[in-house]
């Protein structure tokens, strides 16, 4: 044997060698596997369930009610997230809550999953939770309203000039870490489907096109009523809005909503 023909020295560094290679060929096939099993099965789109509602920075659970009552008149069960603290708090812990929330609303309603809804940095908040808190694999649509995705300009002068803001303002930061960590690679992973809704007279979120995602089914309010001037605090009830409770949140493919009252 080949072996035999070794030194001792020789023939333990040879074993060694061997060891290891096994060792690092275990390891990645494991990670392989642990890959495959933890990837988002895309969730059943036929069956809606409960719709969760996840207001902005502040926690302003008013704001959408008008959202809510239009989703319960249409007969889905719909429900504004209470605000972890003042809203202001961490964005990565706001999506742990919303991940709380929306294990609770599976568990009571008996459905497989739910729709969100994120109003301004909710959105943000919906990202976070899906991509990184488990939420790939109850979400089945995601529709964010003027979320400042790429961060706003306005978060950036909050910072500079008030001496510093709270942790979700600094994290709504134009390439702050969270944003910047959130938007590589695929900003619209698998699991739900995407859609975002954006107006133009957005004084909030700026740029406004922050608040599109790659992948998403993106709606500009004014390619749909060319005359809106439709403000930040006014897009929970925007007719758009409204109308893209059943285009968006249906059974069938996202899509701009047709025919609707400016």
């Amino acid at each position: 044997m080949v072996l035999d023909a070794l030194s001792p020295q020789r023939r333990r560094l040879m074993l060694v060698a061997a060891c290891l290679g096994l060792l690092l060929i275990t390891i990645g096939a494991t990670a392989i596997v642990r890959a495959l099993s933890t990837s988002a099965s895309p969730v059943p789109q036929s069956e809606p369930g409960p719709v969760l509602l996840v207001p902005g920075y502040g926690g302003n659970v008013n704001s959408l009610e008008p959202l809510a009552a239009a989703l319960r008149s249409g007969g889905r069960t719909a429900m504004v997230v209470a605000p972890l603290g003042d809203g202001t708090g961490d964005l990565r812990a706001q999506a742990t809550h919303l991940g709380d929330v929306a294990e609770r609303a599976v568990q009571d309603s008996g459905a497989t999953s739910v729709d969100i809804i994120g109003y301004s940095a909710g959105g943000v908040v919906a990202r976070l939770w899906v991509r990184d808190k488990g939420g790939e694999r109850l979400a089945r649509r995601v529709l964010t309203l003027g979320s400042p995705h790429h961060g706003t300009s306005q978060a950036a002068l909050g910072a500079q000039f008030a001496g510093g803001c709270p942790p979700a303002c600094e994290q709504l930061v134009p390439d702050s870490d969270v944003l910047r960590r959130l938007n590589a690679g695929d900003e619209t992973p698998d699991g739900p489907l995407w859609a975002t809704i954006r107006s133009t007279s957005d004084q909030v979120v700026t740029p406004v096109d922050s608040a599109a995602l790659e992948g998403a089914v993106n709606i500009r309010i004014q390619d749909v009523c060319q005359t809106s001037t439709a403000a930040h605090g006014d897009l929970p009830r925007d007719p758009v809005v409204l109308a893209a409770l059943g285009s968006v949140l249906g059974v069938e493919p996202p899509r701009s909503p047709p025919d609707v009252r400016c």
